[in-house]
């Protein structure tokens, strides 16, 4: 949606408006984000103020629940939810957020993907307008790369990552490792090789567990492979921010908006120093392609401006100038149609020693199986986090045993029958 046609509709719609605050939960990068599109929605409605609060992905989770099992007491006027944990809100409050139908969201439904809507609706009532997606990619440091004699073109699968990761090895003796998992912090590392296996938690439907199924057994043998190389760091979130800022690591594999936290994270001279390549196939000729990631932004229900809240996100999400610079300033992956073969998107970035990343990223959308995150997705997770550390310190004699281990863990959590 164009920027003139919000602000015809806005003019229609707003009322006489003074001295009013609205205010945002989020995390990370998506505070400078959204406040990069505060000038353009101020003219259309001067006078009213917008604080974006970066409380951390985690407490944004833990307070929204604790607010909307409080009756939406100490919400915030928009909260910004991660698509695969938005279901859990859907299913125990679905009073609590605004169906934005009613404010109009309708007419947004062409301009974003279906697989964005299905975690955001139920029925006909739409509870978030699409954000960002997260199209998995590897980011890594060209010079180290140099250094170590690996070329970047070379790698097209995980086989070929793990070789080149032994030449990292010896090329600084153990110094300097290919990458990093979060390992006893999160999965995040399965959650992305089983969607590029078209496996996850839960079928679409989400009435069954389906991680013992194959795509999962591969993902978890992958991983296991690239770990027992000893390739990567353990690390959490903090600790490979630091290992990438001290040249102690050489690449991450995450979802696309990560090019936003090396932006914001990185020293100065490391820019330019970046580049990405595709996610490497599970095997020769396989998909690289998988997702990690993607957030919407709702309106809790206890909101005393609706109406403007929802005039907030369409000027953010469903303006193509707005998202323009939220991507390029700041990596966050637009999930607005009109903006793919942009020929913005053939620009180089600067901070990746300007390659155009973007067209390459958003390239491989259309490779990405879609996944329900269900109202269990937390359950889930939590089991799966303990499980990957331990298959990984071989605590289990195969994949599959461990896989089975946790689905009747899941299973027991959950109600939920077994796949076959």
């Amino acid at each position: 949606m164009h920027r003139v046609a919000l602000t015809l509709l806005a003019l229609l719609t707003a009322t006489a408006v003074s001295a009013q605050t609205l205010t945002a939960w989020v995390w990370d990068i998506n505070k400078p984000a959204l406040e990069s599109t505060i000038e353009s929605f101020q003219e259309m409605h001067p006078g009213v103020d917008v604080v974006v609060e970066d409380l951390g992905n985690q407490n944004v989770y833990d307070r929204g629940l604790a607010g909307c099992a409080a009756g939406g007491l100490d919400m915030p006027d928009i909260y910004l939810v991660e698509n695969n944990e938005a279901e859990v809100f859907w299913s125990q409050f679905p009073d609590c957020f605004v169906d934005l139908t009613t404010l109009g969201a309708d007419e947004l439904r062409p301009a974003f993907p279906d697989f964005k809507w299905a975690e955001l609706t139920v029925g006909d009532a739409i509870h978030a307008v699409p954000y960002d997606s997260g199209p998995t990619a590897i980011f890594y440091r060209r010079d180290l790369y140099e250094q170590a004699g690996v070329d970047p073109a070379d790698i097209e699968t995980w086989a070929d990552f793990i070789d080149a990761g032994a030449q990292m090895n010896t090329a600084f003796d153990g110094n300097v490792k290919m990458g990093a998992i979060g390992k006893g912090a999160d999965d995040e590392w399965f959650r992305m090789l089983a969607n590029q296996a078209g496996c996850f938690y839960f079928d679409q439907a989400a009435t069954e567990i389906t991680i013992t199924q194959p795509g999962c057994v591969q993902a978890m043998e992958t991983m296991k492979n690239v770990w027992d190389a000893s390739v990567l760091h353990p690390a959490g979130w903090s600790e490979q921010i630091q290992f990438l800022q001290n040249d102690a690591q050489a690449s991450s594999f995450f979802g696309s908006w990560y090019s936003g936290t090396l932006i914001a994270n990185m020293p100065e001279d490391q820019a330019g120093e970046w580049g990405v390549y595709l996610t490497p196939a599970l095997e020769e000729g396989g998909v690289r392609a998988s997702n990690l990631g993607g957030s919407a932004l709702a309106i809790p229900a206890s909101s005393d401006h609706p109406d403007l809240a929802y005039d907030f996100i369409t000027n953010a999400l469903a303006d193509e100038e707005n998202q323009l610079e939220i991507l390029f300033e700041y990596g966050l992956t637009p999930s607005l149609l009109s903006l793919q073969g942009d020929p913005a998107l053939e620009q180089g970035v600067e901070f990746f020693g300007g390659q155009a990343i973007w067209e390459d990223i958003l390239g491989t959308l259309g490779d990405v199986p879609a996944v329900a995150g269900t109202q269990y997705f937390q359950e889930a997770r939590e089991v799966m986090i303990v499980t990957v550390n331990d298959y990984l310190d071989g605590e289990y004699a195969s994949a599959e045993a461990a896989l089975e281990a946790a689905a009747d863990q899941i299973a027991a959590s959950t109600g939920l029958p077994i796949a076959d």
